[in-house]
């Protein structure tokens, strides 16, 4: 199928996530297949071999997330898909391609939990497990698109996002946005620009002394090397120095592994994507995100009918946490509602601390879709 001939169509999340992806440049996908994900395996399974990639079916979550580590160790991009009960088995997988810098996008498309749960309900549940997967709490940078447009787009700025700062890079999705068909206009697809890793050659002024982990600053990623090229790498899941030699308490050994986290933090500004809809001398903000930031809008629209004046804030970009902008969006209000598909109010746990000047109230709702009258309910009895 060529892309570029097509004008418009019908088009689930999970279609325009395999779409993404190669348009990203992706050529290796492995999977496991798992309701509601299954529609980006059968879309890569299709379309990687007319792109001169290969896509595999692995026996297993676990296998599917070491494939893809495996060939992007070689250089080439690589690709996951699954849900909660698969993530929970890719963690130790996920961790080895953070120590070890790896770049691979892995598409979480959420259903309900826990364990099993509800193969074919929705939630948004799998926030904090996604992001809090690894031990020592280092940030995973996360994107949630909100409908099957999105779905194409970020899926190439999740790509891009883990080439520039080899680290793994989730695209979080939920079974409404991934199986929901829409129409699509391929000409207002507006994906960036794809980016490619920086890989060392010999050509290079810091070949001799060049380091598989190696960083000067905070904000350095280090040039990648493939295995099996030219330049030896070493690639362990222990603790490693900047040359990937396990030393345990060495000095340089703890540095190599703070900057997991310090080369995330200083770019965060790099990695934010909000859509902030203000209202002039707003007193209430409402945040949200993936299938509930639509019902939000409606929910924002119905208020300003009324004569309330209630801004709204889309969040594609859930972690790291845009900090500045969720502020931003919230200053002069006095109330900010947070919506979203799970039983605790997962996120507004974690945007509490920052927003504490705030009343922060949730709209939480188990095993069905938030409505724009459950929204604006909480908005009239504020």
């Amino acid at each position: 199928m060529n892309l570029k001939t097509k004008k418009l169509a019908l088009r689930n999340g999970n279609q325009m996530t395999a779409e993404g992806a190669i348009k990203a440049g992706c050529k290796f996908f492995a999977g496991y297949p798992i309701t509601p994900a299954s529609g980006i395996y059968k879309g890569l399974i299709d379309l990687l071999p007319l792109n001169n990639g290969i896509a595999i079916s692995s026996p297993d979550e676990i296998s599917a997330l070491a494939y893809c580590v495996g060939a992007s160790m070689r250089g080439v991009k690589a690709m996951t898909a699954t849900s909660g009960p698969g993530w929970a088995l890719m963690i130790e997988t996920v961790q080895y391609a953070m120590i070890t810098e790896t770049p691979v996008v892995i598409c979480v498309v959420q259903r309900l939990g826990p364990c099993t749960g509800g193969a074919t309900q929705g939630a948004q549940g799998d926030i904090l497990i996604t992001e809090f997967a690894s031990s020592g709490g280092y940030t995973i940078p996360v994107l949630y698109p909100t409908n099957s447009k999105e779905c194409y787009e970020l899926t190439v700025e999740a790509f891009n996002w883990t080439e520039k700062y080899r680290t793994p890079v989730v695209l979080l999705t939920d079974k409404e946005v991934g199986m929901t068909t829409e129409s699509i206009d391929y000409n207002k697809l507006n994906a960036p620009p794809n980016a490619n890793r920086h890989v060392i050659t010999d050509h290079d002024a810091d070949y001799e002394n060049w380091k598989m982990y190696g960083f000067d600053s905070p904000d350095m990623i280090a040039k990648f090397a493939p295995v099996g090229g030219k330049v030896k790498v070493t690639a362990t899941g222990s603790a490693h120095n900047t040359k990937g030699y396990l030393k345990k308490n060495d000095p340089e050994t703890l540095a190599t592994l703070k900057h997991l986290e310090d080369k995330i933090q200083a770019h965060r500004d790099e990695m934010v994507l909000v859509k902030e809809d203000n209202e002039k001398d707003a007193d209430t903000l409402v945040i949200s995100f993936g299938i509930t930031a639509r019902t939000m809008k409606d929910a924002v629209r119905k208020a300003r009918a009324e004569g309330r004046k209630v801004s709204s804030l889309t969040i594609y970009s859930m972690f790291p946490i845009p900090q500045k902008e969720i502020l931003n969006a919230a200053k002069g209000c006095r109330n900010v509602i947070i919506a979203e598909e799970n039983i605790s109010g997962q996120y507004r746990m974690l945007l509490e601390p920052i927003l504490k000047e705030y009343t922060v109230i949730g709209v939480n709702k188990l095993g069905a879709m938030i409505t724009p009258d459950e929204i604006l309910e909480r908005i009239v009895n504020l």
